[in-house]
């Protein structure tokens, strides 16, 4: 299985989440099913039907946090100086004045409004190890595009 590259923080919040949804998350929809059970004739019972379904992605997503946490690697970021995971990196594209702030790391980050770049992606490869003032070159759907790095935080 692929790693998850991870800060600290939500490695930590991913891991309660896993737990919560092991624990009172399954305890409240065999509740919700056994409920919906008493209603009568399940063929036509829309309650029942709907705790499956909503058991079915409780499920798939324990499924999904227990890949997450069994394959991650924590990592802590960088000092600001290169563009690692977990680092929060502005950039000017080739041709527009407008700068773009981006997280390169993992979806599961959450970051508060900001667009997440993948570390494996095209532009995510290109930026890695890169520091403020530096261009990247990557390969994408549209052709080659060139972008510089403007700044670095974490």
């Amino acid at each position: 299985m692929a790693e998850t590259h991870l800060s600290p923080a939500a490695y930590e919040r991913l891991k309660a989440e896993l737990d919560d949804l092991t624990t009172r998350g399954r305890i409240d929809i065999a509740a919700t099913i056994q409920r919906a059970r008493e209603m009568g004739d399940l063929s036509e019972n829309a309650d029942y039907h709907a705790a499956r379904e909503d058991q079915g992605r409780m499920e798939a997503r324990i499924r999904q946090l227990q890949t997450i946490v069994d394959n991650a690697v924590i990592v802590e970021g960088s000092d600001g100086g290169e563009v690692a995971t977990g680092s929060i990196v502005a950039l000017r594209y080739e041709g527009d004045d407008e700068v773009e702030r981006y997280l390169i790391g993992s979806i599961e980050e959450r970051p508060d409004g900001l667009p997440v770049i993948s570390p494996k992606s095209p532009l995510g490869q290109a930026l890695l190890g890169r520091r403020a003032g530096e261009t990247v070159e990557y390969q994408a759907p549209s052709g080659t595009l060139k972008a510089e790095v403007v700044e670095i935080g974490t």
